[in-house]
C-alpha cells in the first residue's frame, strides 16, 4: 500500500518539511528562461531537494545536464533515466568503483578533478572499451574551498597535463561563488558575480591560448543567478545554481531573494505554554530544522511566518522554545497542537533533515516526494 497523503496543510504529522509546489515551478521556469535569455547552459544542482520530481522541473523535463553533490544521488538520477551528470565535489580513490560503474554505464558521467594526485589515479584506473574519463577542472575564483587557484601558472600546466593524457578528456572549468553568501545586497551579488566571470574567462582563455580544447565554462550559486552581473552572459556559457528551487531566508537576507518567493516551509506544532516565563516549546528541534541561522534574523533562527512578534529563540534535539520579541504571548492565540509555520535559514539543510516532503498546492497536499539519502 502507498503512503496515505494528508489532505492539508493542517493535517501533516509534525515536524513537516513543505513544498509550495506552485512556487517550485515558478522558480523552475523562470531560471530556465533567464538561462535560456542569457544564452548559456542551466545545469543545475539537485543537492537541495534530491528528488525525482525536483530534477524533472529543473531540467524543464529533459533528464539531462544535472550537478549532484554525492554518488548515492548519482547513481539514484542514473537509475531513473538521467544523463550527463556531473558530480559536484572532488572525488576520492575509494569511491572510484561506483564513478567506474557509472561512466560504463553512462553516455555522459563526469567528475570533479584538482589535483595531479585525482589524474594520475583516473590514469591507474581506465574504463572499459577505451572510453575515456571526463572531468571539469575545478577553479577557486576567490572562494578558498577546493579548486586550484584562478590567477596561478600551475592551473594552466595542469590543464595542459590534463588534455595530454590519454585516459581522460576535460570537459569544462567549473567554480562555486559561494563568496556571493557574504553579500550585503542585490548590487553586491551582482558586481561579485561579474568579478567570479572574469575570472573564470580569463582562465578559460589562458587555455584556448595554449589550443586545450573544452567546451564548458561556467559559474554557480543561486544569487549569482538570480541577480546576474551585467557582464556574466558574455564571458561563459554555463550556470549551475540549485538553492533557487526552493530558496531560504539566506538568500532573502543577502539581497537574493524574497519571501514570496521561498518555496519551503517547516511546520511544527505548540506542545507547551509557559507563562511563567514566557515561553512556548514546539515539537521541532534541531534534528528537524538544523541550527544555522542563529540570530540571523528578528525571528531568531528562523522567520516565524505571520508572526512579527514571536522569536524562535533556542532548541534541543526534538524540542524548540519561542519568546516574545516584546511584551508577553497571547497564549489563547496559540493553542496546545496549534500550527506555527517557519522559512527556514538554509534549505537545504533542512531538507535533508526529512525523509518525505509534502508538496501542496494553496492548502491542500497533492503529493509526496522522497528525496534520496547517504553518500
Amino acid at each position: 500500500m502507498g503512503e496515505e497523503i494528508p489532505k492539508t496543510i493542517w493535517d501533516v504529522p509534525t515536524p513537516a518539511f513543505l513544498v509550495d509546489l506552485d512556487i517550485v515551478k515558478k522558480n523552475c521556469d523562470n531560471m530556465i528562461e533567464k538561462c535560456k535569455k542569457m544564452g548559456v547552459t542551466l545545469r543545475p544542482h539537485m543537492k537541495t531537494h534530491k528528488t525525482l520530481e525536483g530534477a524533472l522541473l529543473m531540467t524543464g523535463g529533459t533528464k539531462r545536464c544535472i550537478v549532484v553533490s554525492t554518488l548515492q544521488e548519482a547513481e539514484f538520477y542514473a537509475e531513473n533515466g538521467f544523463e550527463d551528470i556531473l558530480l559536484g565535489v572532488i572525488f576520492i580513490e575509494n569511491k572510484l568503483k561506483r564513478c567506474q560503474a557509472l561512466a560504463n554505464k553512462l553516455e555522459e558521467f563526469h567528475l570533479m578533478i584538482d589535483s595531479p594526485q585525482n589524474l594520475e589515479c583516473l590514469e591507474r584506473n581506465p574504463l572499459e572499451g577505451g572510453k575515456n574519463w571526463s572531468v571539469f577542472l575545478k577553479i577557486d575564483c576567490g572562494y578558498k574551498r577546493c579548486g586550484m587557484p584562478w590567477d596561478s601558472p600551475e592551473t594552466i600546466k595542469f590543464a595542459e597535463q590534463i588534455s595530454q593524457s590519454p585516459a581522460v578528456k576535460l570537459k569544462g572549468l567549473y567554480t562555486h561563488c559561494g563568496a556571493t553568501y557574504d553579500s550585503a545586497s542585490a548590487e553586491e551579488i551582482k558586481e561579485k558575480s561579474n568579478m567570479f566571470a572574469e575570472r573564470m574567462a580569463s582562465v578559460s582563455n589562458a587555455l584556448k591560448a595554449k589550443g586545450i580544447e573544452f567546451s564548458a565554462f561556467g559559474i554557480g550559486s543561486t544569487p549569482t543567478a538570480s541577480q546576474t552581473g551585467d557582464k556574466v552572459a558574455s564571458l561563459i556559457n554555463e550556470m549551475h545554481p540549485g538553492n533557487y528551487i526552493f530558496k531560504d531566508m539566506e538568500q532573502v537576507l543577502i539581497g537574493g531573494s524574497t519571501i514570496d518567493e521561498i518555496a519551503c516551509r517547516l511546520a511544527t506544532r505548540v506542545i507547551g505554554h509557559y507563562p511563567h516565563d514566557q515561553r512556548m516549546c514546539t515539537d521541532c528541534g534541531f534534528t528537524a530544522l538544523t541550527r544555522q541561522g542563529e540570530n540571523s534574523m528578528p525571528g531568531g533562527f528562523v522567520h516565524i511566518q505571520g508572526e512579527p512578534n514571536l522569536k524562535f529563540t533556542d532548541m534541543s534535539q526534538e524540542v524548540g522554545y519561542v519568546h516574545p520579541i516584546e511584551g508577553s504571548i497571547d497564549y489563547e492565540k496559540y493553542p496546545i497542537n496549534s500550527l506555527l509555520f517557519f522559512h527556514p535559514y538554509h534549505s537545504c539543510a533542512t531538507a535533508c533533515c526529512h525523509r518525505v516532503y509534502y508538496v501542496h498546492s494553496g492548502e491542500k497536499i497533492v503529493d509526496i516526494w522522497k528525496p534520496v539519502a547517504g553518500w
